[in-house]
């Protein structure tokens, strides 16, 4: 089979599932993974023939596609603010409504010179890496429950060389987050997906990605937000700042929370779909001197 006609069969194979502008797109980065050539050297060189190992790799990329896994689980890797991350089914996929949020925590640190930052819930490490990789100076931290997502963002960060102080620990636990150091800007992208949502969402999403990592209660929405709004109180330095990704359907919800709980100037953003996404909240000066006296 050759580069052209190794084309044709993905987006023949997987037409089914995928309208035909996605299912192109998929299949030139299973190509680009399997030959190690990218769009235009596989135009200049179409007529050359896959390897044996090469066509055996595709078939099984073929299979996989067909079970809609997604793409990225499927090659190991996804593109997060321009790093290539390592991805597996331990990790979710990185998102660009989660590169909005980066960016929006890069341009309000423009000028500090050396804040330490926490991310909870790390996943694949990409938050606290793009914050590293864009901020040298800057001391980062990721904590995660999970220990598989950990070893993922582990080799991420050594792969790319930045340095992040990764720890296992649950966002839910008192005892483990009081553990923690002061922090000047605390970032999360926690689980906030309903268990009655999961009927709207696609099968490659919930059918592969980690529930651990999407899914809260029917009955507790705010889970995540209550626990790490409760621990920025206490960890964040005088004035620091708490950004959250937040489900579009409950920023109204957020922004009440974080008001009800003393932070000040909570502000509510929305992403490039106009949807509500996330939220910037500064802590009192005032409060937080006095919780470091009270502890």
């Amino acid at each position: 089979m050759t580069i052209q006609t190794a084309f044709t069969y993905i987006t023949g194979a997987i037409g089914d599932v995928y309208d035909p502008r996605e299912a192109a797109n998929i299949a030139h980065i299973v190509l680009e993974h399997i030959t190690g050539m990218n769009k235009l050297d596989r135009l200049v060189h179409k007529a050359r023939l896959l390897s044996p190992d090469q066509n055996a790799r595709l078939k099984t990329a073929i299979e996989a596609l067909q079970r809609l896994e997604p793409v990225q689980y499927v090659t190991g890797s996804g593109w997060f603010y321009g790093m290539e991350l390592t991805v597996n089914r331990h990790v979710l996929i990185p998102r660009p409504e989660t590169e909005e949020l980066v960016a929006w925590v890069l341009q309000d640190l423009a000028g500090h010179s050396r804040p330490h930052l926490l991310d909870i819930g790390t996943g694949s490490g990409c938050i606290p890496l793009a914050l590293k990789q864009h901020i040298p100076s800057a001391v980062v931290m990721a904590i995660d429950v999970s220990e598989e997502a950990l070893a993922v963002a582990k080799g991420n960060a050594a792969r790319l060389r930045l340095e992040v102080d990764f720890l296992q620990r649950s966002a839910l636990d008192e005892q483990q987050m009081a553990t923690l150091p002061s922090f000047d800007v605390i970032v999360s992208n926690p689980p906030y997906i309903t268990q009655r949502e999961q009927a709207t969402m696609q099968q490659q999403v919930w059918g592969f990605e980690p529930s651990i990592a999407l899914f809260v209660p029917d009955n507790d929405a705010l889970l995540f937000y209550r626990h790490i709004a409760h621990t920025a109180l206490q960890k964040l330095n005088p004035g620091g700042a708490l950004y959250f990704e937040i489900n579009e359907s409950l920023g109204k919800e957020v922004v009440e929370l974080l008001q009800s709980l003393g932070f000040d100037e909570v502000t509510l953003r929305q992403d490039m779909f106009g949807k509500d996404r996330m939220v910037k909240a500064l802590t009192s000066r005032k409060d937080a001197k006095q919780q470091r006296r009270k502890e």
